[in-house]
């Protein structure tokens, strides 16, 4: 037995030994797996997210070094480095909404207990403690991110500076020009001639054979895309613009319309119709990378040519003189157009060539070539252009021979046109190639530009939309007025300011040599950080405060409308309180739209306080008056003393109330006048409401009758006459008053009570009608007063001092 008792106690031990060291490692690895799945605070996820953003930094320094040579995959670069400056900037940000964040809450705590306090409480030093060291930590991670934010600006402008700097070397980089130059691209033009129709081939058959289906679903797409652009663009606005040929004395305001709008739409149609055609091959994976930048340079020589035909049929309109825009002989305005498109042509194919020569890695002589022929062939045309003789007769007539350009005209053109025969001859043919580009492409697009604006200033002038057939249309189908159409003119006219802005201004850029990414970016910033000073401006933020504003106007409208029709209508609520919560509805609904468009505009709602205090200054120095009126109108719409429609009277001014806001109040005086009155003369002042608490008022006629009538017949009489008008009260009933003995009459008054105070006057009309036919029948009759008049004639004798009747003797 005892030894069974001592193997127990050898088991047990050996047992805790065990459950002593084995569970140790484990109930190590327990915090560890706790504090894994605890979320990091958010100083150590900032931390995280500036390091990786630090290693993105480093990633484009070293590719902004393998890619110096490249300025399109600089564009791109460049674009990236801005957006991750932008998302540090923002890491920055909310760790310092974070930081205000503990400051607040570190006042809130208070300072530590001095020397001699009593100690606070433990939870509280131990918050106060970890608040320290979080922020110290956000401190120091708030440095890091600013001085990556400098890091990522420096290597943008590094960047824009080398972009800079090949864009420059490309323009003055000088060419060798001989005739060996000439010989060795003859040759190579032949060899890409036949690579470019060896690759399109090759394409052509492999689409087709390997990818019918997908290239003509592509191809029907497009044809469809053709349809609705061309087709439905014409159908929906084009035919409101056309130009008819047999109209005479067209006004000026509809030929730049025409122009402007027909050039717009038409070109925008034909590049809808083209980059769908591009994207639906692109999307059914039927494009090859060697195929695809040829069909982009094709699709843009295309555009140009188009658009500059375009312009030129529209603007110098070669066979309708009756809608040209300038003053131009019918011979000049087809060498112009015909000058013109040709230099487009030209252009437009240096472009495609050229393009085509960098995909399929031809010989450089061959673009040297080919851009120095299109620069000879352009300057020859402007030179020749200078020699025409295009402006309109004197007398007026497009069909005579035209006058010479003004001396200027024929300058620039000669000039322009040697000094691109100058730079191609002396080998800078790049120089020569870009001036040619933009004489033809930035000249096209200025040209749309004026004409737009042309086309918006006419439009904005005074009866001038009416004239045009969208205000004909307008006017026709919406009944509108001339102030209406006016005023729409002017929207109108700000509208196609901006259509020609916005649709200018990117092509002269790209023309320039500015990337899609560059124009992306500047709009970026000009959207979302104009920064002026310390402040930064969203223009977007600012658009959508607007568009809340005007939304809570509407709503707070349609609110309005809506509990004034359908609940206090039905539930008979009477006028004045209808109008009163009417306005209270109004001004709070005003009131909040106001707040939310700041909000939402990014405007700090506590910078307001500054407002707030300049205001207080104000009401001190001079707006007193403006305060007082506008408590003045709480004050009656709150307390209602009376309401719209009551009758008032107040100082001189008597009439109806018509409306109550918050500065003044309209009375409409009984002759129709609108009296404005202050509100604080109203409150400050006495004023009188006959409809009050009700309309129930008193009608006094006053009558005066003959001595020699019966005063208690009168009294009947008018008496009956009170009781029988259908608008009197029987209750109270009339009272007749025999008020006074006159110097002429004895004078009575009928008091009727009514109903409603308003007919007081028709029904004292009425009493004084039948009183006068009453008082004829019965023979009583109304006197006038009388009066006893002495008339002096001059040489008549006075009567005696001593009271003796005339003719009579004094006697002694």
């Amino acid at each position: 037995m005892r030894n069974n008792c001592f193997r127990f106690r050898l088991l047990l031990v050996a047992l805790l030994s065990v459950v002593a060291v084995q569970p140790a490692p484990v109930l190590a690895q327990i915090p560890a797996v706790a504090d894994d799945s605890k979320p990091a605070s958010p100083a150590a996820q900032a931390h995280a997210t500036v390091q990786t953003q630090s290693a993105k930094l480093d990633g484009f320094r070293a590719k902004a070094k393998v890619d110096e040579n490249d300025d399109e995959k600089l564009a791109t670069l460049n674009s990236q480095v801005d957006d991750l400056a932008r998302e540090v900037g923002k890491t920055s940000d909310d760790l310092r909404a974070r930081t205000d964040a503990i400051k607040a809450r570190l006042t809130e705590l208070g300072d530590p207990p001095g020397e001699g306090q009593p100690p606070e409480a433990s939870i509280v030093s131990d918050e106060r403690q970890r608040l320290n060291a979080e922020r110290a930590e956000i401190t120091a991670i708030i440095g890091e991110a600013d001085a990556l934010v400098a890091a990522a600006r420096g290597l943008s402008n590094d960047i824009t500076a080398q972009r800079r700097s090949l864009f420059s070397e490309m323009l003055f980089k000088r060419t060798e020009v001989s005739g060996n130059v000439f010989a060795e691209a003859s040759s190579a033009f032949a060899e890409e001639a036949q690579v470019l129709g060896d690759t399109f081939g090759s394409w052509l058959t492999f689409s087709w054979k390997a990818k019918k289906l997908q290239l003509l679903a592509a191809i029907t797409l497009s044809i469809a895309a053709a349809l609705i652009f061309f087709a439905g663009g014409y159908r929906l606005l084009g035919r409101h613009i056309n130009r008819d040929p047999a109209r005479v004395d067209v006004p000026y305001i509809s030929r730049l319309s025409t122009a402007f709008f027909q050039t717009v739409l038409q070109s925008a149609s034909l590049a809808a119709f083209l980059g769908s055609s591009y994207f639906f091959l692109d999307a059914f994976n039927v494009l090859r990378p060697d195929v695809a930048p040829i069909l982009i340079a094709t699709i843009n020589c295309i555009g140009l040519v188009y658009f500059v035909g375009r312009l030129s049929q529209y603007a110098f309109s070669s066979n309708a003189s009756n809608w040209r825009l300038a003053p131009l002989s019918d011979t000049g305005a087809k060498a112009l157009s015909t000058a013109v498109v040709l230099m487009a042509i030209i252009n437009g194919f240096d472009y495609l060539l050229s393009t085509v020569s960098t995909e399929l890695a031809s010989p450089v002589v061959l673009t040297v070539a080919r851009s120095f022929v299109a620069a000879i062939l352009i300057g020859l045309i402007l030179i020749a252009l200078s020699f025409l003789r295009p402006r309109i007769a004197e007398d007026g007539d497009p069909a005579a021979v035209g006058r010479a350009w003004p001396r200027w005209g024929s300058v620039f053109l000669r000039i322009s046109g040697v000094v691109l025969i100058f730079a191609a001859l002396t080998g800078y043919v790049g120089l020569a190639r870009f001036i040619s580009t933009q004489i033809v492409l930035t000249g096209a697009v200025l040209a749309t530009m004026y004409i737009g604006i042309l086309s918006g200033r006419a439009i904005s002038h005074r009866d001038n939309f009416s004239q045009t057939a969208a205000g004909r249309y307008l006017e026709e189908r919406y009944k509108l007025g001339a102030v209406a159409l006016d005023q729409i003119g002017l929207a109108a006219g700000l509208g196609v300011y901006i259509l020609a802005v916005l649709t200018g201004l990117p092509l002269i850029l790209l023309s320039w040599g500015f990337r899609p990414e560059d124009l992306e970016q500047w709009a970026y910033t000009l959207a979302t950080e104009i920064t002026v000073g310390n402040i930064t401006i969203s223009l977007v933020a600012i658009f959508g405060g607007i568009v809340l504003f005007i939304a809570g106007l509407a709503l707070t409208r349609w609110l309005q409308r809506w509990i004034d029709g359908n609940i206090m209508e039905r539930s008979h609520v009477e006028a004045g309180l209808r109008n009163s919560i009417r306005t209270g509805i109004g001004y709070l609904g005003v009131g909040l739209a106001g707040l939310i468009g700041v909000s939402a505009a990014g405007i700090n709602l506590s910078s307001l306080a500054l407002v707030a205090g300049a205001l207080s200054l104000g009401v001190g120095f001079g707006l007193q008056n403006i305060v007082s009126n506008f408590v003045s109108g709480l004050i009656l719409l709150a307390e209602r003393p009376f309401k719209v429609g009551d009758w008032v009277v107040t100082g001189t001014t008597e009439g109806f109330v018509k409306r109550i806001s918050v500065r003044a109040t309209e009375i409409e005086t009984f002759p129709r006048q609108t009296i404005i009155v202050p509100n604080s003369d109203l409150i400050n002042g006495r004023v009188g409401n006959w409809t009050h608490r009700n309309k129930l008022g008193r009608a006094d006629i006053a009558i005066g009758v003959d001595y020699s009538a019966d005063p208690r017949r009168v009294m009947e009489i008018l008496q009956e006459i009170g009781k029988a008008h259908p608008k009197v009260l029987r209750n109270p009933e009339p009272v007749v008053l025999f008020q006074n003995f006159g110097e002429s009459s004895l004078d009575f008054e009928l008091r009727v009570f009514l109903g409603d105070v308003l007919n007081g006057s028709m029904v004292k009309n009425d009493i004084r009608l039948a009183i006068f036919e009453r008082f004829r029948d019965e023979g009583i009759g109304i006197p006038y007063p009388q009066r006893n008049v002495t008339v002096h004639m001059q040489g008549d004798v006075p009567p005696p001092a001593t009271g003796t009747e005339p003719g009579e003797k004094k006697t002694s």
